[in-house]
Formats: structure tokens, sequence, C-alpha cells
């Protein structure tokens, strides 16, 4: 370890990292521990279910909407053949189709958080987990599905939908079915990533919307389902090789250990994302370059996912103005992939414990034009924030010809389906040049 690297005993007290899910005190190794038990008990529980189907949605839509009408009948579809129906174990949409399986005689089962308001398990769920982490359930509700069914939401499901679609097309999870239940709500989604993630950035791919299936009523939706084979959860101890799950906690704790260290030595962080795909003569490019170059001129550590593009650019920015430039990347088949302009990094194996630390909250963040990695990290924050798991911070999108269709169908959200409260709305702000950015991240 060089001199850089260590973190002398006085900072190690003071600095407490803020997560998805709580406060973090690296020095009080017991709450890394309860992040891992977390970890096995969740693996040891998926371990038992078979012809998993997990079924995402509002905890807000009531009995008398046809969306609960519509889950409650996928549900008792999937319990009448033989599928295990898993939800977040809360009302609204996870109850009815908790309440379909159960009634079917199915099995229903539910993944619940603790919230700092109360979310009580539903009475339709035959056997549950609770969680206290939103990564580490998050986790659990993604890795055993067969198929994923996503229904009109707030953030939380479209934080759950952005994660699901990321990890199948960076290949981190087998391709599965994903329904999508509702043309109303899902369409102007599903607008917004052709028109602007794909055509105007080049960030996403045309065909993987088109492996999707988005569809109105539950026969439709189970129609895409009713052939899947059951396939084994490779990271519980039933599902993996002798040895090998536990080997795989064990690399999880010591990937967060080491994250944890590494966002004890950073200070008055600035977090920057934004595609991969955006070239150096891109407009966004530059804003991003002066962004970066301008936030380190502050006396602010820049951090980024540490790859090319808007990453590349910010980090370029800062590195160049003599600051603090840091990236935090993955390893692709060993090897991490990084931009060549940051003072320091960090490189992880598995996405999710590398987009805890990537998300760990700075004094701002600033979300410039992407695709569902971007939009991922978007709500996993919106999430955080809207269910008081994390104190608000400045929340700023780069670009309103990019960002203001999503802005408008948060306020459809509001208006039309009541998946989020009216405050909700004001968590994120658009800004159109850099120092806007730098007053919205209240940086001066």
């Amino acid at each position: 370890m060089n001199e850089e690297q260590i973190v002398d005993e006085a900072s190690w007290e003071s600095k407490k990292i803020t997560t998805a899910g709580a406060v973090v005190d690296y020095r009080e190794s017991w709450r890394v521990f309860k992040i891992m038990s977390e970890f096995v008990e969740g693996f040891q529980f998926l371990g038992e279910l078979k012809k998993e189907v997990t079924v995402l949605g509002s905890a807000r839509l009531k009995p008398n909407t046809k969306y609960y009408q519509i889950a409650e009948e996928l549900g008792r579809l999937l319990g009448k053949n033989g599928f295990t129906t898993i939800t977040g174990g809360g009302p609204g949409i996870m109850e009815a189709s908790n309440k379909g399986a159960f009634e079917t005689g199915g099995e229903s089962v539910g993944l619940n958080i603790q919230l700092p308001f109360e979310q009580r398990v539903n009475q339709y769920v035959k056997t549950s987990a609770g969680f206290y982490y939103f990564f580490t359930r998050k986790v659990m509700l993604t890795s055993p599905a067969n198929a994923f069914v996503f229904f009109p939401g707030g953030f939380g499901t479209l934080d759950e939908f952005f994660e699901v679609v990321d990890l199948m097309e960076q290949g981190y999870m087998e391709e599965s079915p994903v329904v999508l239940v509702g043309s109303e709500f899902w369409g102007p989604v599903l607008k917004f990533l052709t028109d602007k993630s794909g055509q105007m950035v080049n960030s996403i791919n045309a065909a993987e919307i088109k492996k999707w299936h988005l569809v109105d009523d539950a026969d439709e939706a189970f129609k895409y389902i009713k052939d899947t084979s059951d396939r084994s959860n490779v990271n519980s101890p039933q599902g993996a090789r002798k040895n090998e799950a536990e080997w795989r906690i064990f690399r999880i704790m010591a990937e967060l250990v080491e994250g944890f260290e590494f966002l004890t030595q950073l200070k008055r962080e600035v977090t920057i994302l934004g595609t991969k795909s955006i070239l150096p003569d891109s407009k966004y490019y530059e804003a991003a370059h002066r962004l970066g170059r301008e936030v380190s001129k502050l006396g602010y550590t820049v951090v980024t996912g540490g790859g090319p593009g808007i990453m590349e650019a910010a980090n370029r920015g800062a590195f160049e103005a003599g600051g603090e430039s840091v990236g935090i990347n993955m390893r692709v088949r060993g090897v991490e992939r990084r931009n060549n302009f940051m003072t320091r990094s960090i490189g992880f194996t598995f996405p999710f414990v590398r987009k805890l630390i990537i998300t760990a909250p700075s004094h701002g963040f600033v979300f410039f034009p992407g695709g569902f990695g971007t939009l991922h990290q978007l709500f996993e924050l919106l999430t955080l924030v809207e269910t008081k798991k994390i104190e608000p911070l400045p929340l700023c999108l780069y670009n309103r010809e990019f960002w203001q269709p999503l802005m408008d169908f948060i306020n459809v959200m509001y208006q039309d389906f009541k998946t989020i409260s009216t405050g909700d709305r004001e968590l994120c702000h658009i800004v159109d040049n850099v120092e806007d950015a730098i007053i919205c991240a209240k940086l001066k």
C-alpha cells in the first residue's frame, strides 16, 4: 500500500459512508457483516424456489384499478401453472400478484424492504424474507427469475426495470422474458429510450428494446412466460458447484470492504455520469470536459464510472486542471475498463457492488444523456431519496432536449397514475449549461 492509499485514523473515524440502505461507518465492521448476512440468508432462501417469475409494480395501485386486477389474474395463471410468484411483498401490484397465486394454491413469495415508514408483508405471501438494504433486496428480486413482469409503478419500479435490462444487455444476467404491462404507461418510456437514448446519443441498440413484450392483459403477459424453463440459481448453495457459492460470498464481501475503504479516501465528491457512447467531437463531451475542469477548480473531487465517453470527458477535465479525478470501474474478464485521465481508480467484478459504491451519495450528481446504466443509477437515487433511505441531494440532468420527455413522463406518473407523490417531481432538475450545473449541484 503506497502513501496515497493510507488513510489516517482520524479520517477513518470521521468518514461515514451513506449507501443504499444506511450510513455505514467502515470501522464498525459489524455493519459489513450485516450486509453480508443479508446476502447469505437471501441466497439460501432463494435456493429453495423453483420456476420463479418476478412481478414488480406500484405499491399505490388500489384493488379497484385495472392494473391491480390484471396483476391478480396473472398471479392466478402463474399459480395454476406451477410457477412461483415473487414480489416485493407489499401492497398494490405486489399484493394483487401474491393474492392471485395464493388463492390458486400456487407458491407466493415476498421479498420485503424495511422502510422508515411502515410497509407490512401482505396477507397473501406464503413465504417471505425481509431486507434492510435496497441493493441486497434488488439482487434477490432479480437473480433467480426466469421471467420479469413490470406493471406501472414509481421510481422503484423504474429502478428495478433499468437494472434488469442493463444487466441483460451487458451479459451479467441471462436473458429472460421481459414483459411490460400497460402500453399507456410503458409506451412513453419506450419512445424516450428509442428517440433519445437510442437515436440521439446512440447509447442503446434498438434490438434490445425489441426483445421486450408490451402487453395490456394477463393472458397476453402469460403467453410470453408459460414456456420458460426453470434455471438454477447460481448464487445459492443448491445451484452452485461445491464451494462455489461460499467463495462467491467471500468475494462479494471482499469487494464491499475494498469499496468502502476506497470511499473513505475521497473528499468533497461530485459524481458525473453518462453514456460511454459519446465521442470527443460531441457537444456533450465538451460540456462534461469543461464541467470536470470547473468542478476541480472549485476544490471538488470528480467521480465517474471510469470508462470512455462522458466519463472520460469529465475525468479528463479534472485531470488536466490538476484535480482529483476518480474512476469506479467494472472489470471485464479481469481487466478494468478505464480511461487514461484518472488520479486513482478501483475496479469491481460484481456489478451490484460497483453500483452501490458509485451511487454512494456525493455532494451532488450530474447526469448527462445516457442509456440503461445511467437511467438505472438515476432512478436508484430517486428511489432512495423518495423512501427516505438517504437525505435529499442535488440531482442535476444536463440538457433539456434529452431529458425533458422523461421529466414530462414523471409528471404523468403523478397526475395520471398516482404512483409518485407531488414532491417527488421536484427531486431532480434540468440544466443546459455548465454554469447552471454547478449552481444546481450547489457547488457555489
